[in-house]
């Protein structure tokens, strides 16, 4: 059983968003859209042919190098970003935040994109958000642009997702 794609929605990605003050519809899109294709909205937490952890799949390796080469250099979103994690827990197992942490692992992958510095497909462009999925998050060692854009149509049939 995964997340409810609505609720993910309303009550994690956007508030996360938000709190980070960088809230568009194409970013909500977009992480709906990677958590339906990494992890089938939460139902597949750890990763079973690789090493992703969470709703969105990250490694432990793209989440240190996300801190050390991106956050590193920008204290107030580091703050910010540190500020979701738990109190004890992060300081004993960083990474198992990203499975226990649905706020945390959203900052995170949202910061994975941010790092690129790209700019974002629309929100309603579907296999454009596909491709951006593919090029700057991709972990599904199978997973291709068509599964991210079948997974995000099976989405849509159960929530209210624009595009």
């Amino acid at each position: 059983m995964g997340l409810c794609p609505d609720e993910l929605r309303h009550l994690v990605i956007r508030p996360t968003l938000e709190y980070l003050d960088q809230y568009s519809l194409a970013a909500e899109t977009l992480l709906m859209g990677t958590a339906a294709v990494e992890s089938a909205m939460g139902y597949e937490l750890k990763q079973l042919s690789g090493r992703g952890l969470g709703v969105y799949h990250i490694t432990p390796r793209s989440h240190q190098l996300l801190w050390d080469q991106y956050l590193a250099k920008d204290p107030d979103l580091a703050s910010r970003v540190r500020g979701l994690a738990s109190q004890h827990e992060f300081l004993l197992n960083p990474h198992s935040e990203l499975t226990t942490n649905l706020r945390y692992a959203t900052a995170i992958a949202w910061l994975i994109y941010v790092r690129k510095g790209k700019p974002l497909p629309k929100a309603d462009d579907l296999p454009a958000m596909a491709k951006f999925w593919h090029r700057h998050f991709h972990s599904r060692p199978h997973a291709s642009v068509n599964a991210y854009i079948e997974r995000f149509k099976s989405l849509k049939k159960q929530s209210n997702l624009a595009a």
